[in-house]
This record gives C-alpha cells, sequence and structure tokens, in this order.
C-alpha cells in the first residue's frame, strides 16, 4: 500500500473520486483543502481531506476520510489517517483532530492513536485529537455517547454490543 500527501491546504488539489464507490467524493472537489491518498498497484483505494483549524495554526483538521466500497473494513481509512497525522506532526502541527459520527469511524480513528476529547460538533460527531487521552474508560465513554443515539442500524447496535466493556483497539 501506498499512502501519499498530494497538497496542502489552502492549495490543495482537486481530486476527482467516483460516488458510485466513495462516500463524500464531492467533498475532495474543493481546492481550499489538502489531499491525501492511499494507493494500491496505482489503484486509488482511500483518499483524506484536511485543513488548518481557523483559530489556532497548531492544529489540523482531518475532514473527510473515504475508502472505495469494496475494500472497506480492512484498515484502510486507519492507516491513512495514521499516515496524514504522522506527517501533520513533522510538519510542526502539535495537535491533529477528527470529528467523527458512527461507531465504526469511531473505532478506526483509535486505531491510529486518537483518543476521544469529551466533545461533540454541533452536528452530534464526537471529536478525537492525537495525541489524545486513550484509557479504557474514555473509549467506552465515546461508544456510550454512539448507544445513547436513536436510529442506530442493526449492525452499529450489534457492533456496540460486542464492544461493551472491551479494551480499547491497538
Amino acid at each position: 500500500m501506498e499512502y501519499a500527501v498530494l497538497g496542502w491546504p489552502p492549495d490543495g488539489p482537486k481530486l476527482r473520486l467516483d460516488y458510485r464507490q466513495f462516500s463524500y467524493a464531492g467533498k475532495f472537489v474543493m481546492s481550499n483543502t489538502g489531499k491525501a491518498v492511499a494507493r494500491e498497484d496505482q489503484e486509488l483505494l482511500g483518499a483524506l481531506a484536511f485543513n488548518e483549524d481557523r483559530t489556532d495554526e497548531t492544529t489540523l483538521w482531518l475532514r473527510y476520510v473515504t475508502v472505495r466500497g469494496d475494500r472497506r473494513g480492512e484498515g484502510i481509512g486507519a492507516s491513512l489517517v495514521s499516515f496524514v497525522t504522522e506527517v501533520a506532526h513533522e510538519r510542526g502541527y502539535e495537535t491533529v483532530k477528527i470529528a467523527v459520527n458512527n461507531p465504526f469511524a469511531y473505532e478506526a480513528v483509535w486505531k491510529a492513536g486518537f483518543g476521544y476529547t469529551g466533545e461533540q460538533t454541533g452536528i452530534a460527531e464526537l471529536v478525537c485529537a492525537h495525541p489524545g487521552t486513550r484509557t479504557q474508560a474514555r473509549y467506552q465513554d465515546g461508544l456510550d455517547v454512539y448507544r445513547a443515539r436513536e436510529g442506530l442500524s442493526a449492525e452499529e447496535r450489534s457492533f456496540l454490543a460486542r464492544k461493551a466493556a472491551a479494551q480499547p483497539p491497538k
């Protein structure tokens, strides 16, 4: 697997993704965000858009992460998040943040080294940060937020039930 940053904000490149294969495809045609990709044998498998925090130049926000539909669940998203986070820290960003809206994304960013901050955005996303607090209690706190939500899919409910009292992923 090859990971690459294609450009940094505000002059990030536009990236055209097939909306049938990638969630959030339309978000990658904006030019004011940085972009990174995951490729295998020249084939695009994942993409990530990011930008600097508007009020804190030491913080980078990961905005959109998408993995091709037929390759989800293989750890590509978590690896891409980890790669961009490492590069961001090398560029001098002290903190990298991401807001996630479902328990699967929460699990993926935890695997990438993020911890739940205890904060939520106005659109029901949990804010996770790197570096961040990574205890079992904090991990379960984030899962509890999802458990309290209405309208979860059967797959989400099953996932959350399996994770009850579980240790955080490494």
